[in-house]
């Protein structure tokens, strides 16, 4: 049975440290504003070592960049030396319902088949972005290590992905609605903009709900947080953009609810961050069983 290696996208956003030393493998999403050759113009978002001149910009710039899955090649280009190597892959992604990410690689899924090569490598659309696919990944990465098979690697993914529980809440809905990713959260813009969205990414964007303030919606994530840990869900995640103190009042107080350490924190970056926008923060959890 051939080892496997595990591949995702750049919108997972794992601290490098742990990606690294899980092996993990990576396609780069593309982001910046077209036509800039200065640092934070078009490049990929693996090759950006700190996020924020992009988000300084972000703040001030009439225009939002643009972003771009990767391309057919790309993945090719990650796949074809693991496989060469006798591994099988498990290629997991961001979701369908707001970037077309896993069709890209479903398409060079299909390139892969007229080189007899289809087998070799499963295509997952992980429903869910951020925190919620690396935690994901990280679970094909223990049964990856387990000695599991390709179809069993697999099947951890989408057993992890049916537990999965992750909410986020946004200082504005602005950048959703400028960028065009707002899902089902549309309903919201026929009032004010002025609220602290609470949402939820199921395939799309999904509303959870709406409150006034950030002091509420900060205490809204910490009942979740409560939730989560009730419900056996108790490998946790904190992930923020531009909110670093936000972030570290809402890690002390899960570790209070779950009395562990977080699985990862980390802020997220330009390809995600373009619609969501600085000030968001963010917890979910998986039943840590599933990534040992």
């Amino acid at each position: 049975m051939p080892p496997v290696a595990v591949v995702t996208d750049s919108t997972h956003y794992l601290p490098r440290p742990l990606a690294d030393s899980e092996g993990i493998s990576q396609v780069g999403l593309y982001v910046g504003w077209k036509g800039d050759a200065s640092q934070i113009g078009e490049r990929r978002e693996l090759e950006m070592d700190g996020f924020d001149d992009f988000y300084q910009r972000l703040r001030s710039d009439p225009e939002l960049p643009a972003t771009s899955q990767p391309s057919i090649g790309d993945f090719l280009a990650v796949w074809d030396p693991l496989i060469e190597a006798g591994n099988d892959v498990v290629s997991i992604h961001l979701a369908g319902g707001i970037s077309g990410t896993c069709e890209a690689a479903r398409q060079a899924h299909g390139l892969l088949g007229e080189r007899g090569l289809a087998e070799r490598v499963e295509v997952i659309d992980g429903e869910t972005a951020c925190g919620g696919l690396g935690l994901l990944v990280l679970a094909a990465c223990a049964a990856a290590h387990g000695g599991h098979s390709k179809d069993e690697v697999a099947a951890r993914v989408h057993e992890a992905r049916a537990r999965l529980k992750i909410w986020f809440c946004l200082d504005t809905l602005e950048y959703l609605r400028r960028g065009g990713r707002i899902g089902k959260a549309q309903a919201w813009l026929g009032g004010t903009l002025r609220i602290k969205p609470i949402l939820s990414l199921e395939y799309e964007i999904v509303p959870v709900e709406r409150v006034r303030t950030a002091g509420r919606a900060f205490e809204r994530m910490v009942r979740y947080a409560q939730e989560l840990h009730d419900a056996g869900a108790d490998g946790w995640v904190v992930q923020h953009i531009q909110a670093p103190d936000q972030a570290q009042r809402l890690i002390d107080r899960c570790r209070e609810i779950f009395d562990s350490e977080p699985v990862f924190t980390s802020e997220v970056g330009p390809v995600i961050g373009t619609y969501t926008g600085p000030g968001l923060i963010g917890v979910g959890a998986v039943p840590r069983e599933m990534l040992a």
